[in-house]
């Protein structure tokens, strides 16, 4: 049998005659230390630097397959752009030719067909100068049309014929070339209409017919050389000059 002699505390060596702990330069108290087995962090510098040449291949191919299709996005936004330019011009130009087989029109009126389908300016502009071209706009002729509307057709003097034009925003040069043109027979068509017009104004006494003659006149853009003429013209034709009728009820 085996027995243990027990010792006592006063024979058990003490702390302080332990040696004092000395760290290692740079750890600290608490420090674990890594085992010589573990493996430290993998780094992405290094492990692209210590990659086989195919890897890095691949890892090449693929930037440069971003980069490209990033490119071709790029290029396929342009292009719809481009399309969508080109899709609102046609538009713009189809509007434009459905108000020209209802009627001519000036170049400001088509520039304001155009604007309000809301194409770029530059484009409105380039739109005119091809439809002028192509004579779709053609001022000339529409001042024509306008002459023949109201001068020969309605009976209006030059300044109605002028108000016309300046209505429908022609270009001034053409205006006063047009009107240029006009016959020099104003006071002729004024006496001619006030003949005519004061056939219907028998029941009315001669202030009154010469009111409204010279109104009527006036509202058809006769100067009021050409109204005076004409009204006292339309006076003598009824027989006998000018008499005064007055009518009582």
């Amino acid at each position: 049998m085996v027995h243990f002699t027990p010792q006592d505390d006063a024979t058990t060596p003490a702390d302080a005659d332990l040696a004092p702990v000395t760290y290692l330069h740079g750890a600290t108290p608490g420090m674990k230390r890594r085992s010589p087995l573990e493996a430290a962090a993998p780094d992405a510098a290094a492990i692209k630097a210590e990659a086989p040449p195919a890897q890095v291949d691949r890892f090449s191919a693929a930037a440069a397959a971003a980069n490209e299709a990033e490119m071709q996005q790029e290029g396929s936004d342009e292009a719809d752009a481009a399309a969508d330019a080109l899709d609102q011009r046609e538009r713009a130009e189809k509007v434009l030719l459905h108000r020209l087989r209802g009627r001519s029109l000036s170049t400001v009126e088509a520039l304001l067909v155009l604007n309000a389908t809301g194409v770029d300016s530059g484009e409105a502009s380039e739109i005119i100068e091809k439809f002028i071209e192509l004579e779709y706009l053609d001022e000339g002729k529409l001042a024509d049309q306008i002459i023949h509307s109201h001068n020969v057709r309605k009976g209006l003097g030059r300044t109605g014929v002028e108000a016309e034009m300046r209505r429908r925003r022609l270009d001034p040069s053409v205006m006063l070339d047009k009107l240029e043109e006009l016959p020099d027979d104003e006071a002729e068509r004024a006496i001619d209409l006030a003949t005519k017009r004061i056939g219907q104004m028998e029941r009315f006494d001669d202030q009154t017919i010469d009111r409204r003659l010279t109104g009527f006149l006036m509202r058809k853009g006769y100067s009021s050389a050409a109204v005076r003429v004409a009204v006292k013209a339309a006076m003598d034709s009824r027989g006998g000059g000018a008499t005064s009728r007055v009518r009582f009820r």
